[in-house]
């Protein structure tokens, strides 16, 4: 018989609603939809972030450098290249008559922006604000109460509001915001007086290049011309590096977890076919004994589920494709995505590929076990179980496992972790098909319970034909799967109460002189009584080498920053102190005593030492403002980051730092029930090259953002779930004919419905008690990987909540159970005997 033959005889027998063949179309709709909307969404904002790298950091190449311009050797160098345009970064607070804001100060010249354009409202496009205008953010104009042509004060200058912005072109590589943006000339900053020796500001030099030049090829150069210059650089291809860890790390995520249903739900695959081939019991014998081959049966049946799968991956596809407007909706404001639909061909195909791969994985054992059998077995099935013929499904099942690994590791941007998830679902496979035979074993060897229905119930589980190890692996996905949406809810729940605690400073002040300190003190006391103030000395710096004296480790010669030593990147807060820091506990050496003034000290973060290899007694050499400046390393400390206080990776002995210029930082926090009305106002009257900032709304930003990234995993867990749901109602669905038969016989000997029905209760209940255990375990396996090293983040689950979704998930499993058996219980004895 050849294909077009093969392919009439198919359609005849397929039914055009996919009848006995929806089990597989559902589970390719959730596999592939899930892996098509989430590698279209991530393709679209990578190739956003590649192609608008220019605009999103506004020029070809950016150096930073904190507490002073660029030299003038070092303009020189950059204009070789191209336009040059200079800008600076602050915090500031800007007042309007009563009303004050702390704003993010960005003063920029007249070549901004070198790419992009600013709009404003209205429609206006502009670049930089004339003299004596600023651009306000809508937040910074509505808490200030200002339209344009209203005055603001910022520092001792007053300028008119020249416009509302609309769109910002280099707002995403600005990075997290303490406050709105405000956009003014230039030379604002030092007309208004808030730049001095010691001010915390950040300069940022941009270059346009007039020629084709290579980024990487000049960053190297620049380093290599100016080694000690504590310049931060970054290119066009990595515009915002934060966005693009944040987007590679969550897409491999929802890739695996997608990946993760699919495979899941390639079991009730399995099932769905072997199910809907045992209804086709009858045709199969009746082809083969009017000569048929093997092959044509193949053939014909092979055409069928390929259809159904086609079918149902192009239903996900479609699906994925019009579900990512509504993410890339939801994901606007925070990454740069266009809008409408955004169609990735590479995407769409891996994720059919994997749909497609998943099938052939699942459905090849029970399609060549049905071409393999005989006619004469096919007819005796029904008390003589088939036997089962593994060997002829190992190509066809080999050949695709090695696609689903191939493809799987293909263009995977942790190829280790990829490797480590397909390893552990191979284990998860192995060790539930293992636990479905122990399970059988010992069920056959178990005493026999006194009551029937019991017996019964016990029985079912190790007689010929038993669809125990099907049931034990959709009852364990299931039930792990609740576990692991559970923990990992629960685990990010805790994590964002410790990460951003209800109770935190409520003012953070920034460039208060040091020799105007207590005046700020008294202000404060002034109009909140009782208030606690605390505060530290600030500087910036970045880590030049550290290590033996002999033989230190130079940070600009590292191709590559070892891992969690994040303190190495650019510049860094600094401090110095007679006594050891609240919340910081001492883990090695000792701290220095009070008015020491020996050789100059410092004490390192322990989480820092560990990652670079710093010991107590080496070296560690930082730049300042220009100079090196090095300290011996007298302890590691233990640093509490939730305090959300004065947190420093360097604290050094007061005689390294305090003749270096700098002004202090301070905490404000408000007595519970005092009012701090008006000292916003006062402070920047007072203090107007100072800047303070509320930490209430910027608890609610974390929090919020936080909660979207809670929100995107519960929601790809959530997928799994459904998977598993699926796998349960393929397993019951692939058994239903011996039991529709079984329950007939029970009948046809005297059962009633009611036992009919605690039978069914007794089995899915045992096994549901044994696989409770295993799936807390497993569950809680996954969601500590996903939490800690996947994300980073703490292991703490709510166990009291987590054992409450898993009783929740054992009824639900139960409830759907019976609900699917429900069509065996209403067989009739006399038409199922006639079918047989």
């Amino acid at each position: 018989m050849d294909w077009r033959a093969a392919w009439r005889i198919a359609r005849r027998d397929l039914n055009g609603r996919f009848r006995g063949l929806r089990l597989l179309l559902v589970c390719l709709f959730l596999g592939v939809g899930a892996l098509a909307a989430i590698g279209t969404l991530t393709a679209a904002i990578g190739g956003e972030l590649d192609a608008q790298g220019q605009v999103l950091l506004g020029g070809d190449l950016e150096v930073e450098v904190w507490q002073r311009p660029l030299t003038g050797d070092e303009t020189a160098f950059l204009e070789r290249y191209g336009t040059v345009s200079q800008g600076l970064r602050m915090q500031a607070t800007a007042s309007a008559g009563e009303a004050a804001a702390p704003v993010e100060l960005k003063a920029v010249d007249t070549n901004w922006p070198l790419y992009g354009t600013l709009m404003l409202d209205g429609g206006h496009r502009m670049g930089a604000p004339p003299p004596g205008q600023a651009w306000l953010a809508p937040g910074a104009a509505e808490r200030l109460g200002v339209r344009p042509g209203d005055r603001v004060r910022i520092g001792s200058a007053d300028l008119t509001v020249g416009g509302i912005i609309a769109e910002e072109p280099d707002r995403l590589s600005e990075g997290f915001q303490l406050g709105q943006t405000m956009i003014v000339p230039l030379d604002l900053p030092q007309r208004a007086g808030l730049i001095a020796p010691g001010s915390m500001y950040e300069t940022k030099t941009r270059v346009r290049f007039s020629g084709a030049a290579d980024p990487h090829a000049v960053e190297e150069a620049l380093q290599a011309r100016f080694p000690g210059a504590g310049l931060d650089i970054t290119t066009r291809d990595r515009a915002s590096p934060g966005a693009e860890r944040f987007v590679g790390r969550m897409g491999e995520f929802l890739t695996l977890v997608g990946l993760a249903a699919l495979v899941i739900a390639g079991i009730g695959i399995g099932g769905g076919v072997a199910s809907y081939l045992e209804a086709r019991r009858a045709s199969i014998a009746t082809l083969k004994i009017l000569g048929a081959t093997s092959g044509d049966i193949a053939r014909i049946y092979a055409l069928q589920v390929g259809a159904a799968a086609l079918a149902g991956s192009l239903a996900g596809l479609a699906a994925g494709v019009l579900v990512t407007p509504l993410l890339a909706g939801a994901l606007g404001d925070l990454l740069p995505v266009r809008a409408g639909l955004v169609i990735d061909a590479a995407a769409l195909l891996r994720a059919a590929l994997f749909g497609l791969l998943v099938v052939l994985v699942f459905a090849a054992p029970p399609l060549l076990r049905a071409r393999d059998v005989p006619a004469m077995a096919l007819m005796r099935a029904r008390v003589a179980p088939l036997a089962r013929n593994r060997r002829a499904a190992t190509w066809p099942v080999g050949l695709g496992l090695a696609g689903i690994v191939a493809l799987s590791l293909l263009g995977s941007p942790q190829p280790e972790l990829t490797a480590l998830f397909l390893a552990g679902a191979a284990a998860l496979l192995a060790l539930l098909a293992g636990l479905g035979w122990l399970i059988r074993w010992l069920a056959a060897r178990a005493p026999r319970p006194a009551g029937p229905i019991a017996r019964a119930a016990l029985a079912n589980l190790h007689r010929p034909g038993a669809a125990t190890a099907s049931l034990v692996t959709a009852l364990g996905f299931g039930l792990s799967a609740f576990v692991l949406l559970a923990a990992v809810q629960t685990s990010l729940d805790a994590n964002i109460r410790r990460s951003v605690p209800d109770r935190a400073p409520d003012y953070f002040a920034l460039d208060v002189p040091r020799d105007r300190l207590a005046a700020f003190e008294d202000i404060v006391r002034d109009r909140v009584p009782g208030a606690v103030i605390e505060a530290v000395p600030t500087l910036r710096g970045a880590i030049l080498s550290y290590g033996p004296a002999a033989d230190p480790t130079v940070v600009a010669e590292l191709e590559e920053l070892p891992e969690d030593a994040w303190a190495l990147r650019g510049e860094r807060g600094l401090t110095y102190s007679d006594t050891l820091p609240q919340g910081n506990t001492l883990v090695a050496g000792e701290w220095w005593p009070p008015g020491y003034a020996g050789e100059p000290l410092v004490s390192v973060d322990a989480d820092l030492a560990d990652a670079i290899g710093l010991e107590v007694g080496d070296m560690l050499t930082i730049g300042l403002l220009g100079v090196e400046r090095s300290a011996r390393v007298a302890s590691l400390r233990r640093i509490d980051w939730e305090s959300l206080g004065f947190n420093h990776v360097l604290v050094f002995s007061p005689n390294t730092l305090k003749d270096a210029p700098h002004n202090v930082a301070a905490t404000i926090a408000v007595p519970p029930g005092a009012s701090a009305a008006g000292l916003l106002r006062d402070l920047a009257l007072a203090f107007p090259s100072s800047s303070v900032i509320e930490v209430g709304p910027l608890l609610v930003q974390a929090r919020a953002m936080l909660g979207q990234v809670a929100l995107a995993i519960l929601a790809a867990a959530s997928v799994a779930v459904l998977a598993g749901i699926a796998v349960l109602l393929g397993a019951i669905a692939a058994a239903r004919s011996q039991r529709t038969y079984d329950s007939v016989i029970l009948r046809v000997l005297g059962a009633s419905t009611r036992q009919l029905l605690l039978l069914q209760l007794a089995e899915f209940a045992i096994l549901a008690a044994v696989l409770a255990l295993v799936a807390l375990a497993l569950g809680s396996a996954l969601a500590w990987l996903v939490m800690t090293q996947l994300f980073g983040f703490d292991w703490l689950p709510d166990w009291p909540r987590v054992l409450a979704v898993l009783g929740g998930g054992i009824a639900l499993v139960l409830a759907f159970a019976l609900g699917a058996s429900l069509p065996v219980l209403r067989a009739r004895p006399a038409q199922s005997l006639r079918a047989l």
